[in-house]
């Protein structure tokens, strides 16, 4: 007897699909990042500094940029990264989870507190030459945030997934911005001139109501370039695309019930003229039938998630684990076990591992208090610590953020192994207070 296919039978929202994917690869990225760490440390650790460190050229017009091919990885990749974080955010705060401002609110009264805190206590434990690495403790990664949310549960309440995954993406886009915003020094004013021409453009287009992806997608490498040959973190073009991506389709939701009904009606027609017997199908017929409901389904699904389902694979399963492949490794005989213990070191673990929870609990708790702000009624405190914490396991972008700062600097490896360490006692203290506070029984989607 053949098998039967594997058809959905059930809507699917955008947020479980945007979860199983970047869960997934927040688990690849682990797995890369110790790949790598043995790589470096092998005897062919040789080749590892040589790949990253190869020269690729790439060439706009008159200008051209030569960097290695490190840099590409994280300058367009991690943009690419950014683009699907900041596409979800919008989902999530426009149409999705979080559209009600209760619930909105409460999340960002966390991400904000989230940052406040930790960036507080950095800098407060910091030497002054060692100020401008805040953005480390103030940003977060989903990813890892999803992937050990799985770990920790599958029956964790859909809420508290969802607050938790838009706290670290607000977290780490903010951050991002923040940093460039103060500590950027531009080199190219004309190529930063286009950017912004190109951005302005982009906004005209999505006031227009266009919904051309393909010319989105080009005007964005366009901005993506011009803000290289300018000195500016590729990332930020990211998230301006994202920011002006079209969020609903042309396609209202009447028209596209109404037409599916109908496609399926006229194939349910000719299969009762026809008679097939109980064996036989209508191969032509149905066919052109599901061809019919697939362009018709491309037309009402928005630019904006048609964006999202094509761009989180490649972000998920390429820009991280790439990114981890070329950032994350350190030579173990590059550091004295002692120097851990410096002010640097230091104030990133404790901001990391106290600061984050502390500040996303203390603001969310007192956004709640006033009224502002609604905690999710299927949420309860000894749930929201434990996900606390796991934002601050989320190593990947304080990784991305400390190569911007640290940089060819003697602090790099020892920031490098705070934040490892950091997410490591944090995503195990998570995990733990998530399994002692219980589970609670999700509601459905609608009622999130």
């Amino acid at each position: 007897m053949a098998a039967k296919p594997s058809l959905i039978n059930r809507i699917v929202y955008s947020f479980e699909l945007f979860e199983q994917v970047l869960a997934r690869g927040g688990t690849l990225t682990i797995v890369v990042a110790l790949l790598a760490l043995s790589w470096l440390n092998s005897p062919w650790g040789a080749s590892w500094l040589y790949l990253w460190d190869t020269p690729l050229t790439i060439t706009f017009g008159t200008y051209s940029i030569a960097k290695p091919i490190g840099f590409w990885v994280q300058q367009v990749l991690l943009a690419l990264f950014y683009m699907v974080l900041g596409l979800e955010l919008k989902r999530v705060l426009r149409v999705g989870e979080l559209k009600e401002r209760p619930d909105m609110l409460f999340a960002i009264a966390a991400a904000f507190g989230g940052m406040a805190i930790p960036a507080g206590l950095y800098l407060y434990l910091a030497p002054l030459a060692a100020q401008a690495g805040w953005p480390v403790v103030v940003t977060a990664d989903a990813s890892a945030v999803l992937a050990l949310l799985a770990l920790a549960s599958n029956s964790l309440p859909l809420p508290l997934r969802v607050f938790l995954s838009s706290s670290a993406i607000m977290q780490g886009i903010a951050s991002l911005l923040l940093s460039v915003l103060l500590y950027t020094a531009i080199q190219n004013l004309l190529a930063l001139s286009i950017a912004t021409g190109v951005f302005g453009l982009l906004v005209v287009l999505r006031a227009l109501r266009n919904r051309t992806m393909w010319l989105y997608l080009l005007l964005g490498l366009v901005m993506l370039v011009s803000f290289l040959l300018a000195g500016v973190q590729g990332a930020v073009a990211g998230v301006l695309l994202a920011l002006v991506t079209p969020i609903h389709s042309r396609v209202n939701e009447e028209d596209f019930v109404t037409t599916t009904d109908t496609v399926m009606g006229q194939l349910h027609a000719l299969r009762m003229m026809k008679r097939p017997e109980p064996d036989e199908e209508i191969e032509e017929d149905f066919q052109a039938a599901a061809h019919t409901l697939r362009i018709n389904c491309t037309k009402a699904l928005s630019p904006l998630r048609r964006l999202q389902q094509r761009l989180l694979p490649w972000a998920a399963y390429l820009a991280l684990p790439l990114f981890a492949l070329a950032f994350v490794p350190f030579a173990y005989n590059s550091f004295a076990w002692r120097d851990l213990l410096g002010p640097v070191p230091l104030g990133i673990f404790m901001a990391l591992v106290l600061g984050k929870p502390l500040g996303m609990l203390l603001f969310a708790w007192l956004a709640s208090l006033t009224g502002i702000a609604r905690k999710p009624a299927t949420v309860h405190w000894g749930q929201l610590t434990g996900g606390t914490l796991l934002v601050s396991a989320g190593f990947m972008l304080s990784l991305f953020q400390a190569q911007q700062v640290f940089a060819a600097t003697e602090q790099l490896t020892l920031v490098k192994i705070s934040i490892y360490a950091a997410s490591a006692v944090a995503g195990l203290l998570g995990l733990l207070v998530l399994a002692m506070a219980g589970k609670t029984k999700d509601l459905p989607h609608t009622q999130v």
